[in-house]
């Protein structure tokens, strides 16, 4: 089966220029692409994509003086590879691959490395990095370009020894007297790749000449005479500075710039696909520092690594390629078994990830000859990442060597033991591993067979999760256009032709057409809905940090992961998500030796739970540390004059103090909580979604942070109700039941206002003609009717004249201008074309609750009521 990626790419290698430089970074990058999605068993394909990817890059440089013979090279290459199939070839396809692979080679030898003119180091850098240790051939010309590099005398004293360890580990590596061929090699990376580093920190200290300066590996291509950029001032904020100046031919410093020629739609995508990248690497990384034996995080972070640095490179990205590039090698180090990503390599591999996002985040929003932002631990990275022992940072050695996946499937299903996986894979291969357990007994060929059916399951799973990406701008156009279509349909079904009409066949297609539009509007609807694993694998890193920053251990437990919540509310979400976790671990979780002398766990526990009840997303944040202190949250809301010393406060009303502006409990302030600004940041997030947080806790025991969030801010099914003239629209998912009244059960009960028994229990009675000021309504209540409402565990029943129809409405916005509106959480557009209002059920408690206790702290003021009133009177 051809990838997709290559189909028709050899005849665009054939018809393209070879003088175009851009046209070869577009074969480049589509070339880099194929390599990662080429399926394991074509094998020797993505070695031959890789060679003709060292040959692209030569022929980009001008090292190869005939570049049409080598696209032809590459083109014949990547035919090669694109009808190999899946399975082992046949003999055919092993020769056509065989005689590409021997074209590519002698183009590259004889055009970029004679014996006169060896190879450059960078570009030997390249050719190394993607060489194993069983391409003799190629090894051995590298040695011999490094040899000759050497016999120059041409390269500086810093550079030599570098070079030098290179060559020699190259050696040992093709002569067989190396006894770890993989770990030679890759010290032999290393050491070139500090030779590299060393040459340009060279060059960059000599004084400018008046040649044009040396290329990089697939630059952007220089145009004729270009005018002199004039970028503008530096656009990096407090966490970055400018990139250093670089010289230019006339000596005059000129800040390093998005390139003039950059496609700004390929850097969308790129933006997007290398964030991506970032999240699954730092999920990978946290999942390895609790079971660093794990082989396949480590293939992720390499891959999300390597993948960055091909793409950055075709981009002209030059800084973000580097950096990915130093982080790529120390990835490979952990691949090789060198060292394990824990503790202090761990920090080094995320802070890698927090670089690499920071650099990608600073391209939004620029434009060509716009100066690029940098990290400012951007060189202090690039130096620990090159050298990490000169730095400081203590390996943890591996003890025991990664296995192939068909062996770890079989030590997970227990049979066969890990340490005799080992050892068939260090005798035999790991490449046929399965099939060498089964000859040797130490595993029988069933679960052999099983193991390597779940091995193909696995990845025929991952390839067929194909994915589109679609502009959010497209969706949330065509959302708009379904919920436009859904109000036409409405109004349509309501029109009182239809309703009144003897035309059966036209009332059965309105049916249809509205069951179908429905259909169309739970469909886009879905497409807003994303699961909260992204948002929860942020939380994780945040815990694993400001553990370590406060000097305590804490460990995040998620559960609810794949719940889905809209997309649009994901990111306000991330904020409340953060303020309420690191009070948890600065305030709640408390010391090792305190928690000793409780009698709990020495590592802390911070639980964060997603799950859906009742049409709305709830998000459980639990940790196990001392609790709120409920009599000193109210000391020190007296002090601030915020209650009256005699009052007596509940324990919801107290702990909802501490979202009040400015609250805070905490003895000093600390770079991660203490000045009483988070946790208001939490609430008014929160109910900006039409949402509420509630707080229980328990001293000693811990505390829990409730969220409770609608599904989605787009649709929801309510019932109309009329109250007076005016309609109103009650979410169905808050109702339980309506009911006339009987005599003798309402009452005034002091401290509740007016009530009516239900069920023997007395709930208040909310007057949503008083509340709103709607003029024309029904006073006597047991003439009116009583609708049994609940919302975040307290209930109520709503005086309303008359139910009217239950419907599905298109939730909008109420704008800017009116802000946020108690008793309000949205309009919507009847059938009649009038606007109708959506109440907000919790918001009409807490008015109610305001009548009876108008000076609380914690209810709106007389000035929101007067708001409610004056918007209904305004429609």
């Amino acid at each position: 089966m051809a990838l997709k990626s290559l189909e028709g790419l050899g005849r665009s290698i054939l018809e393209a220029h070879p003088d175009d430089g851009n046209a070869i970074a577009g074969i480049g990058a589509a070339i880099e692409q194929a390599c990662q999605e080429l399926p394991a068993g074509r094998q020797g394909g993505s070695e031959t994509l890789r060679r003709a990817l060292d040959l692209l890059k030569a022929a980009y440089l001008g090292q190869i003086a005939d570049r049409a013979g080598a696209l032809r090279a590459v083109a014949q290459a990547v035919e090669a590879v694109e009808v190999l199939p899946d399975s082992a070839p046949d003999e055919g396809c092993r020769k056509r691959l065989e005689e590409a692979a021997a074209g590519l080679q002698r183009a590259l030898r004889g055009e970029t490395a004679t014996p006169e003119t060896p190879a450059s180091l960078d570009v030997l850098l390249a050719q190394l990095l993607v060489v194993t240790p069983g391409d003799r051939e190629d090894l051995e010309r590298i040695h011999d370009d490094l040899a000759r590099l050497l016999k120059t005398g041409t390269l500086a004293e810093g550079v030599t020894g570098h070079v030098s360890v290179a060559c020699a580990a190259v050696r040992e590596v093709f002569t067989g007297q190396s006894a770890d061929a993989q770990s030679a090699l890759a010290k032999a990376g290393r050491e070139l790749d500090l030779a590299v580093r060393a040459q340009e920190d060279l060059e960059a200290l000599q004084p400018p000449v008046c040649d044009p300066p040396k290329a990089e590996p697939f630059a952007a291509p220089r145009q004729a005479d270009p005018p002199p950029a004039t970028p503008p001032a530096s656009v990096a904020a407090s966490a970055t500075v400018p990139l250093p100046k670089a010289e230019n031919a006339s000596g005059s410093s000129e800040a390093a710039v998005l390139p003039s020629n950059t496609d700004l739609e390929l850097l969308k995508e790129y933006i997007v696909e290398c964030l991506e990248h970032i999240t699954g690497a730092e999920a990978a990384l946290l999942t390895l520092e609790t079971d660093p034996a794990q082989s396949e995080p480590i293939h992720t972070v390499f891959r999300a690594f390597h993948t960055i640095k091909g793409t950055s490179g075709f981009l002209n990205l030059e800084r973000i390629q580097k950096l990915a590039h130093k982080a790529e090698n120390l990835l490979d180090r952990a691949r090789n078994g060198e060292i394990r990503l824990t503790g202090e390599y761990a920090d080094l591999a995320l802070e890698s990830c927090d670089a690499l996002k920071a650099m990608i985040k600073g391209l939004e929003g620029l434009q060509p000859g716009m100066e690029l932002p940098l990290p400012a631990n951007c060189e202090s990275l690039l130096e620990r990442l090159a050298d990490p022992a000169a730095a400081g940072i203590t390996a943890d050695v591996i003890q025991r060597p990664a296995i192939p996946r068909v062996g770890d499937i079989l030590v997970t299903e227990g049979a066969v033991s890990r340490q005799t996986v080992e050892t068939v894979a260090a005798e035999q291969g790991s490449s046929r591993i399965g099939e060498a357990l089964a000859q040797s007994g130490a595993a029988s060929a069933t679960d052999v067979g099983q193991a390597i059916r779940a091995q193909k399951q696995t990845a025929s799973s991952v390839a067929s999760d194909s994915m589109v990406r679609v502009s959010t701008d497209r969706l949330d156009s065509l959302i708009n256009m379904v919920g436009e279509l859904v109000i036409s349909q409405s109004m349509i079904a309501q029109d009182p032709v239809v309703l009144r009409g003897r035309n059966a066949h036209l009332c059965r297609n309105v049916s249809q057409t509205g069951k179908i539009v429905r259909e169309l509007q739970d469909l886009t609807m879905g497409l807003r809905m994303v699961p909260l694993k992204q948002t929860f694998q942020k939380m994780a890193r945040l815990v694993r940090d400001l553990g370590r920053k406060s000097g305590k251990a804490v460990q995040l437990v998620t559960e609810g992961e794949d719940t889905e919540i809209d997309r649009n509310m994901v990111e306000v979400l991330n904020d409340p998500l953060v303020h309420m976790i690191r009070n948890s671990v600065d305030h709640g979780i408390e010391p090792g030796d305190v928690r000793a002398k409780e009698g709990k766990p020495g590592t802390g526990t911070v639980s964060l739970r997603a799950y859906h009840s009742a049409g709305s997303v709830v998000i459980e944040l639990k940790e196990d540390g001392k609790g709120l202190d409920r009599e000193r949250i109210r000391a020190k809301a007296i002090e601030r004059g915020l209650i009256d010393p005699d009052r007596e406060l509940t324990e919801s009303e107290a702990f909802g103090l501490i979202f009040l502006p400015g609250f805070s409990t905490a003895e000093k302030v600390t770079d991660i909580s203490g000045r009483g600004v988070g946790m208001d940041v939490v609430r008014k997030n929160v109910e900006s979604l039409r949402g509420r947080v509630d707080v229980a806790s328990r001293p000693r025991i811990g505390s829990t942070f409730t969220l409770r969030l609608p599904l989605t801010m787009a649709i929801t099914d309510a019932m109309q109700v009329r109250v007076g003239s005016e309609h109103y629209l009650l979410p169905t998912v808050v109702i339980e039941q309506s009911f006339h009244p009987a005599p003798g059960t309402i009452t005034t009960v002091t401290g509740r206002g007016e009530c009516v028994m239900l069920r023997n229990e007395l709930i208040p009675i909310v007057r949503l003609h008083r509340v709103f000021g709607v003029q024309g309504a029904g006073a006597d209540p047991y003439g009116a009717l009583l609708v049994a409402v609940e919302a975040e565990g307290e209930r109520c029943a709503l005086m309303v004249d008359e139910l009217l129809s239950q419907q599905q409405v298109v939730v909008k916005s109420l704008g800017r201008s009116l802000g946020n509106v108690p008793g309000v959480s949205g309009g919507a557009i009847l059938g009649t074309g009038r606007v109708g209002l959506i109440l907000d059920v919790a918001g009409l408690i807490r008015l109610a609750r305001e009548e009876v206790f108008p000076s609380s702290p914690l209810s709106p003021d007389a000035a929101s009521r007067e708001e409610a009133g004056v918007l209904c009177a305004a429609r």
